[in-house]
C-alpha cells in the first residue's frame, strides 16, 4: 500500500482550539495509507516581498514540508467570514518566490470549525479561493463545516459525538481516496 505523507495545517493558533482538537482527531482516524504531520505555523514572520533574498528560517522551513508532502489537511476557524491572518500568511509564504509555489498540484481538504451554527462556512470557501490561485485542487466532496464545536469536545479534548465522528471518518476516506487519484505516482 502506497503511503501519502499528508501536512496538516491549522489556521488557529489558540491553545485550546476546537480546529486543533478537530486536527487530531482526524490525525488519529485517518486510514493508514495517510502519514499526517502536524506543521506549527505559530512561530511564522509575516510574508514581507522584501525578505525573498534572504528568507527567514521558518519561511525555509515550511516550504521544504509543504514540497515533502503528498497532500494538504487543512483546518480553520472563521475570523470576520475569512480565514485568521495566520493562515493567509502561511499561504503567501508558501507561495512565494514568484514561480516557486511550494503548494503547486498538492491535493488538499479543507475542515472548517465553529463555535457557532454557521460552522465557518465563510472561511471554507474563502480558503477555497486561495487555494484555487495556488493550483491547490481542494476536495469538494463531502464538505465539512463542524458548527457548535465548543458542544462536541469532552475536558481532555476528545470528540464525544458519534455523528461528527463518523462524519470525519467518512471524510477522511474520501481525502484517502482524492491523494490517491492526485498524487504522481
Amino acid at each position: 500500500m502506497k503511503k501519502h505523507k499528508i501536512a496538516v495545517i491549522v489556521g488557529s493558533l489558540r491553545k485550546e482550539s476546537f480546529n486543533l482538537k478537530t486536527a487530531k482527531e482526524l490525525m488519529a482516524m485517518a486510514p493508514e495509507s495517510l502519514l499526517l504531520e502536524l506543521l506549527d505555523i505559530s512561530g511564522l514572520p509575516m510574508f514581507n516581498e522584501d525578505l525573498e533574498a534572504t528568507p527567514p528560517k521558518e519561511w525555509v522551513a515550511l516550504r521544504k514540508k509543504i514540497r515533502a508532502a503528498d497532500g494538504l489537511l487543512f483546518a480553520t476557524p472563521e475570523y470576520n467570514r475569512s480565514v485568521p491572518g495566520v493562515l493567509k500568511n502561511t499561504i503567501d509564504v508558501g507561495s512565494r518566490p514568484y514561480g516557486e509555489n511550494s503548494w503547486n498540484g498538492k491535493p488538499a481538504a479543507i475542515v472548517s470549525v465553529s463555535t457557532g451554527a454557521i460552522s465557518g462556512f465563510g472561511a471554507n470557501h474563502h480558503l477555497r479561493q486561495s487555494l484555487t490561485f495556488v493550483n491547490v485542487p481542494a476536495m469538494a466532496q463531502p464538505e465539512a463545516y463542524i458548527g457548535n464545536a465548543a458542544d462536541l469536545f469532552d475536558d481532555d479534548g476528545k470528540l464525544i459525538n458519534n455523528s461528527t465522528k463518523d462524519f470525519l471518518k467518512s471524510f477522511m476516506e474520501a481525502f484517502e481516496k482524492w491523494v490517491d487519484t492526485h498524487v504522481k505516482q
